[in-house]
């Protein structure tokens, strides 16, 4: 856990910002540097679609945390799944899949 002058940062916390070269980036948290005050991001959406992918260290004045998603329809919950697999969240994948097996037991029971 790690403090910026936005929000308490953490593994795995969704970021916006701008790398030191000015592109646009959208990425998630991987892990944190507290003594370079870095956090090691891997982007999943740029302007530079060479960084797609990669995990680079940026500074924590640079990012900006995104807010939670919330999530109010079965799309969304399957996009999210979908972004889960493919950025290899385990945890959120879990947690998405509960929230969406919920939904189809609510409905069955209607």
């Amino acid at each position: 856990m790690f403090s910026n002058n936005n929000s308490i940062l953490r593994v795995g916390d969704w970021i916006k910002g701008k790398s030191r070269d000015g592109e646009l980036f959208i990425g998630y948290i991987e892990s944190l540097d507290i003594l370079d005050e870095k956090v090691n991001a891997t982007i999943t959406s740029s302007d530079d679609e060479s960084m797609l992918g990669k995990t680079i260290p940026i500074s924590t004045n640079e990012v900006k945390k995104l807010p939670d998603p919330k999530v109010k329809n079965k799309e969304q919950i399957q996009y999210f799944i979908d972004l889960a697999l493919a950025t290899g969240d385990e945890e959120w994948f879990l947690e998405l899949s509960e929230k969406l097996n919920s939904m189809r037991e609510l409905v069955k029971g209607v």
